[in-house]
């Protein structure tokens, strides 16, 4: 296999590769989009870090030849994974080689905005000498609150609980007692937000997580606490983040990620810079140990894919070639099942996949796998793949649970994922239409047909007149085009669901404008 490394590669990633039978490696310190798409029909994979794009362009360049894409580390945002899917390809990543050093960076921004210490060091390096003016607070017996408890947000826990601080997190698909493992108490978001001297996020951006910390959240914390961001960028609303710094409400505020990076030099971070803001350029991941670990990781991925073992795909579970053919339009509906249940269900502590009629008489590890990926995906802070997905799931004490019944009444083969904790369950029912078109059939009991794909508006209601009319006439002054509309209801009066499919994201402005229509329960914007 012809590899080539668009990227640069840390030492010992490089001597993999140059010593493994049937690799020949190129390895690149950089590459142009031009010169890449010129080129990358001579290759078979692509190891690339952050700075190279690999498009729908790059991809259909390949004219086939690419079968493989490593990213040397967690997120996948500079891959299509679409095009790569639609072509074939397996794109892979390293999950948890990054983790460690972003906890790292963590910490060190919490002591660099508790003490000020980026502010203190440029007063004395241009000669002055203002202790006064740089007075901190310290840490000990402070509360750390923690948006997300998945892999790094345990990790910057652990240190915390070192340094003697108390720890409380808002994480609903972490169960309390994998929390108190740790010695970290659960408690609502609010509670989180609100009891917090520090502040920390770990989640993924997603329409449910995109500024979660805003005007309203910022208000309700405490006087003179901080707010640190290593996660994502848009997750924190930046404006509202300066406002609340520069009026003295918080104490200060670090962050390493950017709604746009790199942040235009006339935004309002940049701008309040010089007073208690604490900026880094992403360097959550910007070490040499965790370079090396991720050089090494995708290299001894990339042998392995050579030689048939899949490992660390995002876009595909492990299996061999003549089982995933077999299985794929399953494994795609297990999947869709999955990421929808965990873009809606409000918690979880246990997850079911049953089986019924011929799909029961198969081989269904990598389709449990597959819908708990699915799940697990939108609400975890590091890349979920089928090979981390079960361990995950037991870290946070999430139970997952696979039955199946060889006969079904109304389906040939009907798989169905539930989730529920305590009393609150929600399910979600597929079938294979034809040879490979997922459909989903049936919603927390609602019979329905819903080609899930795309961007979605899932909502309840009561099934009474006008509501329809009265949601598309919000979607159309927002310019949002429908592409299909499914409907569902229980009887006539009773309580109905709307599949509405639109071609681009509506506004949460425009989402609450629907929420307060009347017979409105609720709504969510998911994508599948």
């Amino acid at each position: 296999m012809r590899i080539l490394v668009t990227d640069g590669l840390a030492a010992e990633g490089k001597r993999l590769l140059e010593k493994a039978p049937g690799i020949e490696p190129d390895i690149r310190s950089s590459i142009e989009p031009d010169e890449l798409k010129r080129i990358i029909g001579d290759y078979e994979g692509i190891i690339v870090r952050s700075a190279t794009t690999v498009t729908g362009e790059v991809i259909e360049a390949a004219r086939g030849s690419l079968r493989v894409i490593g990213r040397a580390g967690i997120g996948v945002d500079n891959v299509d994974l679409n095009a790569a899917t639609r072509s074939g390809i397996v794109v892979m990543n390293t999950p948890e080689a990054n983790a460690v050093t972003t906890a790292e960076h963590t910490i060190a921004l919490m002591f660099a905005a508790a003490r000020r210490i980026p502010h203190a060091h440029l007063s004395v390096a241009a000669g002055g000498w203002e202790r006064s003016a740089f007075k901190g607070v310290e840490l000990f017996g402070k509360t750390l609150g923690l948006i997300g408890l998945g892999t790094i947000g345990k990790l910057v826990a652990e240190r915390a609980l070192g340094l003697k601080m108390e720890a409380v997190a808002y994480d609903p698909f972490v169960s309390p007692e994998a929390a108190e493992r740790i010695g970290v108490r659960t408690a609502p978001l609010e509670e989180v937000i609100s009891s917090a001297d520090v502040l920390t996020v770990h989640a993924p951006l997603t329409p449910q997580t995109r500024g979660i910390i805003d005007a309203a959240a910022i208000e309700t914390m405490k006087d003179g606490a901080i707010i640190v961001n290593c996660a994502r960028g848009g997750i924190v609303d930046e404006g509202a983040l300066c406002a609340a710094v520069e009026s003295g409400k918080l104490a200060g505020a670090a962050l390493d990620v950017f709604t746009e990076e790199p942040p235009p030099a006339d935004c309002e971070v940049i701008k309040s810079a010089g007073g208690r803001l604490v900026l880094t350029p992403h360097l959550g991941a910007s070490t040499a140990e965790a370079q090396e670990k991720v050089g090494s990781a995708i290299a001894r991925q990339i042998i392995d894919f050579s030689n048939g073992v899949v490992r660390n795909a995002v876009n595909m579970p492990s299996l061999g070639a003549a089982e995933a053919e077999a299985m794929g339009p399953y494994i795609n509906l297990a999947g869709k099942l999955g990421s929808f249940l965990g873009q809606t269900a409000a918690a979880a502590g246990k997850l079911e996949v049953s089986y019924q009629g011929e799909i029961a008489e198969s081989g269904t590890e990598f389709l449990t796998l597959s819908a708990l990926k699915g799940f697990l995906s939108p609400v975890m802070d590091v890349s979920v793949t089928p090979v981390n997905a079960s361990v995950i799931a037991a870290d946070m004490g999430l139970e997952v649970v696979e039955s199946k019944n060889t006969s079904s009444r109304d389906y040939k083969s009907l798989i169905t994922v539930s989730v529920s904790s305590g009393d609150e369950n929600n399910s979600v029912s597929g079938v294979i239409f034809g040879t490979k078109e997922p459909r989903f059939v049936m919603v927390d009991g609602v019979k329905i047909d819903v080609e899930p794909d795309g961007i979605l508006l899932v909502s309840h209601n009561r099934d009474e007149p006008g509501l329809i009319a009265a949601m598309c006439g919000v979607l159309r002054d927002a310019g949002v085009n429908i592409g299909r509309m499914h409907l569902g209801r229980e009887k006539a009066g009773g309580r109905a669901m709307v599949f509405t499919n639109v071609d681009s994201v509506v506004g949460a402005d425009d989402i609450e404008k629907i929420s307060a229509l009347k017979d409105i329960i609720s709504i969510t914007q998911v994508t599948l």
